[in-house]
């Protein structure tokens, strides 16, 4: 490979990585529009694993809106990312594949005061950790760079602790 193809391969690595972390960030924040931007059109995501829904990342988005309503702290980590992109004769291409870890930690809602870190009863709000693997799949767009076609959670584990 030339200077010029890894040069454009760590680009596209960069940007990936950009829309990856964009997702933990939108669905910590609960920036719904965010979320969508972040899919191609037609993209999808299976929340299966985790007991969710799946289908297009709009109804996806609007489900995840009213389900992350019991959980208003979150903080999503995704780590361990393998990015894979798929290569034509030598020549990066214009799709990508990224398998990761992430641990999840949320606190419930008690309908209480706001179950922020603090004292009082926020403090002893219960906590919900996930964690498993994604699958992101990617492909490059002719206006908006990089964007998911499907993102599916493969939940390992749970734990609810008080």
């Amino acid at each position: 490979m030339t200077q010029r193809v890894d040069l454009a391969t760590v680009m596209d690595r960069l940007a990936i990585d950009e829309v990856v972390t964009g997702y933990a960030v939108a669905v910590d924040d609960g920036d719904w529009a965010a979320y969508r931007s972040l899919f191609a059109p037609g993209g999808r995501a299976d929340y299966t694993s985790a007991g969710g829904i799946e289908g297009p990342a709009g109804e996806v988005a609007e489900w995840l809106a009213e389900t992350m309503k019991l959980f208003p702290v979150r903080q999503h980590l995704i780590v361990n990312r393998l990015v894979r992109l798929e290569n034509r004769v030598g020549w990066p291409a214009d799709l990508a594949e990224v398998r990761a870890d992430f641990v999840n930690p949320m606190r419930l809602d008690t309908g209480g005061a706001e179950s922020g870190a603090g004292t009082g009863a926020a403090a002893t709000a219960p906590n919900f950790t996930a964690a498993g693997r994604y699958t992101f799949a990617l492909a490059r767009t002719a206006h908006d760079g990089w964007r998911l076609t499907r993102v599916t959670v493969h939940e390992k584990w749970r734990h609810l602790s008080p």
